[in-house]
């Protein structure tokens, strides 16, 4: 079977990874790839915003499965125009892909389905949004509408700030994405990544992971696109992996069926864990990276096929198995990042790391040149380790990342603390997880 993979991302070589064991594979394209990809599959120059190319490239080759590894090309249509010229694809239509690319349609469908989230508003205009803030309680949360890059929200603890942000989306800081803006209450709890694969109607929980999205120890400095992750979660219990499935993801799908857009792909939720439960902060209708980095190293399974089940509407016949280890990734980024950063700077020592024993090195911003590897992103590598423990996950992953010289390179020293500090307090997790796929 011939699959081509659309990305070029840590996310995009984690995923490459899994599906390069499936025994049914044939050959793995990537489109563009990245060196780590280049070592398990065949990267090939396509314009991933040029429908009519990759549509071409898969009717020469003949592609049986397109995985769509980021966001914007399912939100823009990448999917409808394959399943129109009669290839499958793993990945959302357009319609569909608005539970991401639309704050406000996914806080729409939350309020007409029940699903718990936070209580919001949404404007057109800067002074309708100013007029708001003075009837809403502070902290609030502003978020541009559509997709910007993980730049378009801000945590506003004062009126200036919040002024501030809906001023910077109205004046075009986030291009078309600002052009609506979402208000709304700033939850408290604990975040996590909750994922599951549908194929329209079945619903395939997969495990939680949980992510660190601050750019330095402690939870401090900007937001980022995501520094590190691991899974299992402590605080994604079996109990509370049901209650998301029941109170969130089932009623997703079937508002999306009623609506005549059934989803398919995979559905990732972030979630915040409160005092009274999880509510849905946001969906995005793809893997998560750095979240897909852990959950690719704990699955058990062969991908492919639960991914043909999904794109074919047998999901009910899929079963997914996962290891029961814990798995943990350090993002390793250029120094800048997630501000202004320069490339060009050379990368040694991977594959003294990636040769160690249960540890994975995924490339993102990394290119060729000279027989050298060169950085050419602002998250660079996502070092990848499986432990019995989260303290054991977490040790393997930093010596891994000792072994890489890359002094133009940072990283957080943290990933994992909370369950590090439960682990070793002795505090006791909300429940074993369950590894075989039911949450």
């Amino acid at each position: 079977m011939k699959v081509l993979l659309i990305g070029s991302g840590a996310r995009e070589h984690a995923l490459g990874w899994a599906l390069s064991k499936s025994p049914v594979l044939t050959q793995l394209y990537c489109a563009p790839g990245n060196p780590g990809l280049a070592e398990i599959g065949e990267c090939v120059a396509l314009d991933v915003d040029g429908y009519e190319d990759i549509v071409a490239f898969c009717r020469e080759e003949t592609i049986d499965l397109v995985v769509v590894g980021p966001e914007a090309p399912l939100v823009a249509g990448l999917g409808d125009a394959l399943e129109a010229a009669g290839i499958r694809v793993f990945g959302p239509s357009k319609a569909a892909a608005q539970l991401e690319g639309s704050k406000r349609f996914t806080k729409d469908l939350c309020a007409e389905a029940g699903i718990p989230t936070a209580d919001y508003a949404a404007f057109d205009t800067a002074e309708a949004a100013r007029a708001h803030l003075k009837e809403r309680a502070l902290p609030v949360v502003i978020k541009a509408d559509g997709l910007a890059a993980g730049k378009g929200v801000a945590v506003a603890k004062t009126q200036h700030e919040a002024e501030a942000a809906i001023d910077a989306c109205f004046s075009g800081a986030f291009g078309q994405a600002g052009a609506q803006v979402v208000i709304e209450d700033c939850l408290q709890g604990e975040e996590a990544s909750f994922f599951a694969i549908v194929d329209g109607e079945t619903v395939l929980p997969l495990v939680a992971a949980q992510d660190h999205k601050r750019a330095f120890d402690g939870d401090t400095g900007p937001n980022t696109g995501g520094m590190g992750a691991y899974s299992p979660a402590k605080i994604m219990s079996p109990a509370m992996c049901d209650r998301v499935m029941d109170e969130i993801i089932t009623p997703t799908v079937k508002a999306m069926a009623a609506r005549a857009t059934p989803y398919r792909g995979v559905l990732y939720a972030g979630l915040m864990i409160t005092a009274d439960g999880p509510r849905l902060i946001e969906y995005n209708v793809r893997f998560g990276d750095p979240e897909a980095q852990v959950l690719m190293m704990r699955l058990q399974s062969d991908l492919l096929p639960v991914l043909l089940a999904a794109c074919d509407g047998r999901l009910h016949e899929a079963d997914i198995a996962w290891r029961a280890e814990t798995a943990l990734t350090v993002v390793m980024a250029t120094r800048g990042y997630p501000g202004a950063y320069e490339k060009g700077s050379e990368i040694r020592g991977v594959e003294d790391a990636a040769g160690m024993a249960d540890v994975e090195v995924f490339h993102a911003g990394t290119k060729r040149e000279g027989g050298k590897l060169i950085a050419s992103g602002g998250r660079v590598l996502s070092v990848t380790a499986l432990g019995k423990t989260v303290r054991e996950a977490h040790a393997r992953a930093y010596e891994a990342v000792s072994r890489i010289d890359w002094p133009a390179g940072f990283y957080r020293q943290d990933i994992g603390w909370r369950d590090v500090v439960r682990e070793t307090a002795g505090e006791p997790a909300n429940g074993k997880e369950r590894v075989d796929g039911q949450g």
